[in-house]
């Protein structure tokens, strides 16, 4: 067989070959493997490498196996298969070899394919060699590598967990951000507790895992013998690093948590301003110790913590205070009015940014008024913070004031703008006043920059009234424009008024108009029960989740039970305004006919309107028309008008072909009784009317 190989490949006639002494001095070994016969051939420094004497080797590859593990020599074999298979023409590898004292050393092997004419492999030549140093020095950097994909990992945890913190607004945000998936667990934590520090005692927040609290720690003494206590009794972080240590160490704790199978933790003082907040311990199930690196993560990302956890406590301190000063601003109470049914709902914004951001100045109120009369205002202050909480509640007070103070809407608008623009403040408001007279549903409605009421009929649909109006408060009073046009509108029983702030209706990105139809349709499929409707409106605007609080007022005037005497009704007409003096005729001719005088509705009309138009066209500014009902002897209706003029009005003849001069005439014609009042700066020319009985 020897011969036939080798007068096929022409090898040398002193085969197996001898050693290369270069190889020798390079400490590599050559082996000579026929695959014919099978043997294998290895020179002395070979043996070496294999840790063999030359007697312990017969050239058997199979006596190789002492030398060679398994595992180790499956693969060798299927190394060589493969390179045989392919043609390839070499094939090297590392491998381990047992040496005679049993330890395992790093073996590097080279061999070189040798075939015939037809391709057939007939032989291996090769070497193998010691490399246990350049192993050594692969594995050396492979464990480095490691340990620096191991330490950018935990600075990108670090990093994620840190920008993560940076939007948590509130202690439970905190707590959040370190318990999910992304967060502490990369770093290898089971699971997460922690502590804060109040009246010296620590207050549990987070608890581990589920049904792993231990009775009696909810609030534990910073001198009790504890690993968060000591942690923050002496300002220095508690690395557990075994079980036996745990349990060595705190021997009071340790008995409760043996079942959550702790083999290491690591509790942080949470330290800002030099003075510890509270503590943190990091509980882990499948890691023993903590390596220098650890320890500087660890203890790096607890002060990071700490900044956070200092923010959220801020935060919800001041929100605290804050939302009490809001809730103190707003009425504690609704009063009740007989004849109406009224809602409110406030909700905060929940925005996201700085302190005090989820409070505003959004305000509603109701104020009962002589002559059955009730006022409803809603409004906005400028901004979202405790200044704008402060404004809107003196606003409040005094917008009740001027209204009790008997003034009609457009005065009590104008001298509400008048007092905010004199307030040490730069915010504006907006507002809407509506005085509604629930004997005659006749409601005046004056608008401050606002956005329009509602008024869903009883039989459920909805519309949009509008309403003109004038600059928000403290606006107008800076550019002198305190003119309020009021508007007038009619409440049936059953009607439903519906004021509310501009957080119930803009969204983001929509048109306004878009958002009062959403709005009108939304009241419109609602429950009629004023309630049950505020409920869903402010139940919409949580789901939103804007960044804008929202006032909500409904007032339902209900169905009376029996006919109410009338009460008082009045209107601000200003001059060269035709509006105002059609929607004041109207709501007298409304008011009569409700008030049971229908059959002088013409009379009282055209004095009113005679007393009104003197006014304006003989002095300057508004005319104030009062409507009321007096009870006596007899029951009468009176018309006042007032103005600012003390000049009394006086009979002229008009002559054949005259114009004017016939007003008062008409008046002294027309009522039963009439007369002039000095008022003030102005006076009050007054008519009235006897009516009958209402049954």
């Amino acid at each position: 067989m020897v011969d036939r190989g080798a007068s096929a490949l022409s090898l040398p006639d002193d085969w197996p070959a001898h050693p290369d002494p270069i190889l020798a001095l390079n400490r590599m070994g050559s082996f000579d493997w026929d695959l014919d016969s099978g043997l294998f051939h290895m020179d002395a420094q070979a043996h070496e490498v294999f840790d063999l004497r030359p007697d312990e080797f017969d050239d058997n590859p199979v006596s190789l196996a002492g030398r060679v593990p398994s595992t180790e020599a499956h693969r060798l074999d299927a190394l060589v298969a493969q390179a045989i298979k392919d043609g390839s023409e070499n094939y090297g590898t590392y491998f381990r070899l047992r040496c005679r004292d049993g330890s395992l050393r790093w073996t590097h092997t080279q061999g070189y394919i040798r075939r015939d004419e037809t391709g057939r492999p007939r032989r291996i030549i090769g070497i193998v060699r010691d490399a246990t140093q350049e192993m050594g020095e692969l594995e050396a950097r492979r464990e480095q590598a490691a340990q620096d994909e191991a330490r950018r990992r935990q600075t990108n945890v670090v990093q994620l967990t840190t920008a993560a913190l940076a939007h948590a607004r509130t202690v439970q945000d905190v707590i959040d951000v370190l318990k999910d998936t992304h967060g502490l667990t990369h770093l290898g934590a089971t699971s997460l507790v922690m502590g804060l520090v109040e009246a010296g005692r620590i207050r549990l927040i987070a608890e581990g895992p589920a049904g792993s609290f231990v009775p009696g720690t909810d609030i534990t003494r910073i001198d009790e013998p504890y690993p968060m206590s000591e942690a923050v009794r002496t300002l220095t972080p508690r690395f557990i690093e075994s079980p036996q240590e745990f349990a060595d160490r705190y021997p009071i704790l340790w008995p409760h948590i043996t079942d959550l199978k702790i083999t290491s933790a690591a509790y942080l003082p949470l330290i800002a301003e030099a003075r510890p907040i509270g503590a943190m311990g990091l509980l882990y199930s499948d890691r023993y110790g903590f390596t220098p690196e650890d320890r500087n993560v660890l203890i790096a990302l607890g002060s990071s913590i700490a900044q956070s956890l200092q923010r959220a406590m801020l935060y919800e301190q001041e929100k605290d205070l804050a939302t009490g000063l809001q809730q103190a601003m707003l009425p504690r109470t609704i009063p009740s009015v007989p004849g109406v049914d009224v809602a409110v709902r406030y909700r905060a914004a929940s925005a996201e940014g700085s302190l005090g951001r989820d409070i505003g100045g959004d305000w509603y109120d109701l104020i009962p008024l002589p002559g059955g009369r009730v006022g409803a205002v809603i409004g906005d202050v400028q901004g979202h913070d405790t200044h704008a909480a402060a404004v809107m509640g003196q606003l409040r007070i005094v917008l009740r004031a001027y209204a009790a103070e008997g003034h009609p809407p457009a005065t009590v608008m104008a001298r509400a703008s008048v007092f905010l623009h004199e307030l040490d403040t730069d915010r504006f408001a907006t507002c809407l006043y509506a005085e509604a007279d629930l004997s005659t549903g006749v409601v005046q409605v004056v608008r401050a920059g606002h956005i329009d009421p509602l008024v869903r009929q009883a039989g459920g649909s909805c519309r949009r009234v509008t309403v003109a109006g004038g600059l928000p408060l403290g606006l107008s009073a800076e550019f002198g424009q305190l003119d309020y046009p009021v508007a007038t509108l009619e409440l049936d029983p059953g009607d439903t008024l519906l004021l509310c702030t501009d957080g119930l209706v803009e969204v983001p990105g929509a048109d306004l108009d878009d958002g009062m139809q959403a709005l009108t349709t939304l009241i419109t499929g609602g429950p009629t029960d004023v309630w049950e409707l505020a409920d869903l409106l402010i139940d919409v605007a949580e789901e939103r989740a804007g960044d804008d609080d929202v006032a909500l007022l409904l007032l339902l005037r209900r169905v009376p039970d029996a006919q109410q005497p009338g009460g008082r009704l009045q209107q601000h007409v200003a001059p060269g305004d035709p509006e105002a003096l059609t929607q004041a005729r109207h709501m007298i001719r409304t008011a009569v006919g409700a008030w049971g005088a229908r059959e002088r509705s013409d009379e009282i009309e055209l004095v009113a309107d005679e007393l009104i138009t003197n006014a304006l066209m003989h002095t300057e500014g508004a005319a104030i028309v009062t409507l009321r009902v007096l009870s006596g002897s007899d029951r009468r209706m009176r018309v006042e008008v007032e103005d600012s003029s003390s000049a009394l009005p006086r009979r002229r003849e008009a002559g054949e072909s005259g114009v004017s001069g016939r007003g008062l005439l008409l008046v002294d014609l027309l009522s039963d009784v009439w007369g002039v009042e000095a008022r003030g700066g102005g006076k009050c020319v007054w008519s009235e009317f006897v009516v009958r009985e209402r049954t």
